[in-house]
């Protein structure tokens, strides 16, 4: 085992530090303030190859393993986890596209994908499927070599700003065996979208429902073979669930860096708060949660390179405990600050919001831990 990291992934790290030093920490709070989708500044993200990281190289992507991934979302994520968050879910559903795309549909948007010329949207969840994503409505039926969709899509992130839509829908029977992937331009005519959402946090994107009404897509676009959607899905979720552990991992060590700062800084009873020992404890629980969540991700993202038979548990486990310690030390931190953490002009009570909605999206945490009990009920896991 060997915990180091190479000098080529400090490297990732770094540019990713210094692109979000300069792109992000001047603006990041007005766009969450003005609910504002910096499309420009993702675009320059996607000129150092952040938006397309483990997408494969048919499609002009980096191919890097999600270890190295992990790298560069941490180090964006702690300072804007709302933005960051996007772009991994952009890479979730870029990667999708160009793995099981037919040649058409890579030569289509493949590139402008990869290179943040474009964006995409991942369209699962329905207004009467979360958790049950297997029980999805949204149909498409094959007539005259087209695909006809109808259905809708609820809390699809960049929805009304993307140009295509990563979609699952039904062409067979019930459950999980019924559902196909698709690629389905954003603006083709029948799609519609329902009002910006008002939210807690993740306000530098957008989040709307998406009405399909006979929208018409031609067969090539369809994502691997008829019904193989789900597995397809559960795939980018493996993924995606590393991606977002990574973004709590990303806000905590944004969080924890601004509290240590802020112990040093403010003074109360003629010391400053850096000499109080409860708050030092504080502090110290603090950096363990952290780098226990950092090393559990690394971990997960280790097992899904290698192709580990475990892979998504390790990686429900990794989004289950980096997600819940993130928001933890995000809320601790804006403690520490006291009354200004609770103040916009400081980046706490963001960091919070921000955060608190990972242990919702990509399987809820209660999710996560069905997916490790049954696991490990079943007897044969190699979990230790």
């Amino acid at each position: 085992m060997d915990f180091e990291l190479s000098e080529e992934q400090r490297a990732f790290a770094h540019t990713a530090r210094e692109f979000a030093l300069a792109e992000f920490t001047p603006h990041a709070a007005r766009w969450d303030a003005e609910g504002i989708f910096p499309k420009e500044a993702i675009a320059k993200a996607g000129e150092l190859g952040f938006c397309g990281l483990y997408a494969p190289q048919r499609i002009e992507g980096l191919a890097l393993p999600r270890l190295d991934a992990t790298l560069v979302f941490e180090e964006m994520a702690a300072i804007d986890p709302s933005t960051t968050a996007f772009i991994t879910i952009h890479n979730m559903a870029t990667w999708m596209l160009g793995t099981w795309g037919t040649p058409a549909v890579c030569e289509r948007w493949g590139a402008d994908l990869t290179s943040g010329r474009k964006l995409a949207s991942y369209c699962l969840t329905e207004p009467g499927a979360g958790s049950d994503a297997g029980s999805l409505k949204t149909r498409a039926e094959l007539k005259d070599g087209e695909y006809v969709i109808n259905g809708g899509k609820a809390f699809i992130s960049g929805a009304g700003a993307t140009d295509v839509l990563v979609l699952m829908a039904r062409t067979g029977g019930g459950g999980a065996g019924g559902i196909s992937a698709f690629a389905v331009p954003a603006d083709a005519p029948g799609v519609s979208y329902g009002k910006k959402e008002h939210k807690m946090g993740w306000n530098s994107q957008p989040t709307r429902t998406i009405s399909f009404d006979n929208v018409r897509v031609p067969a090539e676009n369809l994502l691997g073979s008829e019904g193989e959607g789900f597995r397809i899905a559960m795939k980018g979720l493996d993924g995606g669930r590393i991606n977002i552990a990574t973004c709590s991992v990303g806000a905590a060590q944004g969080a924890l860096d601004a509290a240590r700062r802020y112990m040093h800084e403010r003074q109360q009873f003629g010391k400053p708060l850096a000499s109080f020992q409860a708050l030092q404890f504080k502090l110290a629980d603090m950096a363990t949660e952290l780098v226990a969540a950092r090393q559990m991700v690394r971990l997960a993202a280790s097992r899904l390179d290698a192709g580990h038979a475990d892979a998504s548990t390790y990686c429900a486990m990794a989004k289950r405990f980096a997600t819940d310690a993130g928001f933890n030390v995000c809320n601790e931190a804006l403690q520490l600050h006291g009354g200004y953490g609770y103040l916009g002009e400081f980046p706490l009570e963001r960091l919070v919001r921000d955060a608190r909605v990972h242990q919702i999206l990509e399987g809820t945490n209660e999710i996560m831990r069905v997916i490790v009990s049954r696991k490990l009920l079943e007897g044969d896991s190699d979990i230790r």
